[in-house]
């Protein structure tokens, strides 16, 4: 099998069941970046996430007019609009810490030299046209494939389009869908792994008992009172996204 993905130019896949992934309810908003002073969307972050053990470690993908594939969170990177400027002019600028903004290729290269923390990767819409928006996914998820990356790879977005577009392409892939405005058996219907909702829309509704019952699973964004993690964390949600990881481990440890 790896012999004929070589052949067509292709990683061979790397099985889910071959890493061990950590065993917390952690992601790392945008990288663990808040407490070290550390870009957001940056290697670094990531790598200040892998440090401390998270689950995940988040990171938001957007396309420059040239089609490179980027991380990061704003529609413009440091006053330069992504969507309508070339990757070399964003070149042209350089994070708080001396990094060029990461491309995905590089984020995923990153990633992949550890086996325990997964690559949430959030595909942005961007308010250009739908069809750019599925032509990002589409790219997007060939560079995961190409890169050998599927199993550390889950995906997130706040366009239903795009997460229905990652689970035509790559089947068995784990999507969430992040607007809040789906019902838990709408998800299940389309294929989707879990929601990926403001903490807030899980105070009304029986979404924990539920959940379970259909097997998705609940993360919760973005969480960074400790009250709001206790409480997430009396529902036994299965994971919440924090600017604040740091105090999240230290509430999870302190349940023990």
């Amino acid at each position: 099998m790896a012999a004929l993905f070589t052949t067509i130019g292709l990683k061979a896949p790397v099985m889910e069941n071959t890493l061990t992934w950590k065993k917390n309810q952690v992601i790392a908003h945008r990288g663990a970046w808040k407490k070290k002073g550390l870009p957001e969307n940056s290697i670094a972050s990531l790598k200040e996430a892998i440090k401390l053990g998270c689950y995940g470690s988040e990171f938001d993908v957007q396309m420059t007019s040239d089609s490179i594939l980027v991380v990061n969170h704003d529609a413009d990177f440091l006053g330069i609009p992504i969507a309508t400027s070339t990757y070399a002019q964003l070149l042209e600028k350089k994070l708080s810490n001396g990094e060029h903004i990461p491309t995905l290729e590089a984020y995923l290269k990153a990633g992949k030299k550890q086996k325990g923390t997964k690559l949430i990767l959030e595909l942005k819409p961007a308010k250009v046209s739908g069809e750019r928006d599925l032509q990002m996914t589409r790219k997007a998820v060939a560079m995961v494939q190409q890169l050998g990356a599927g199993a550390w790879v889950d995906y997130i977005s706040f366009s239903y389009a795009m997460g229905e577009e990652v689970l035509a392409l790559q089947p068995g892939a784990k999507v969430a869908y992040l607007n809040g405005d789906a019902t838990l058996e709408k998800l299940i219907f389309s294929g989707f792994y879990g929601a990926d909702y403001h903490f807030s829309v899980y105070k009304n509704g029986d979404w924990f008992t539920k959940s379970k019952a259909l097997g998705l699973t609940l993360n919760a964004w973005t969480v960074n009172t400790a009250a709001d993690m206790t409480w997430l964390l009396d529902q036994d949600i299965e994971f919440i996204t924090t600017n604040e990881p740091e105090l999240l481990f230290e509430l999870l440890q302190n349940r023990k």
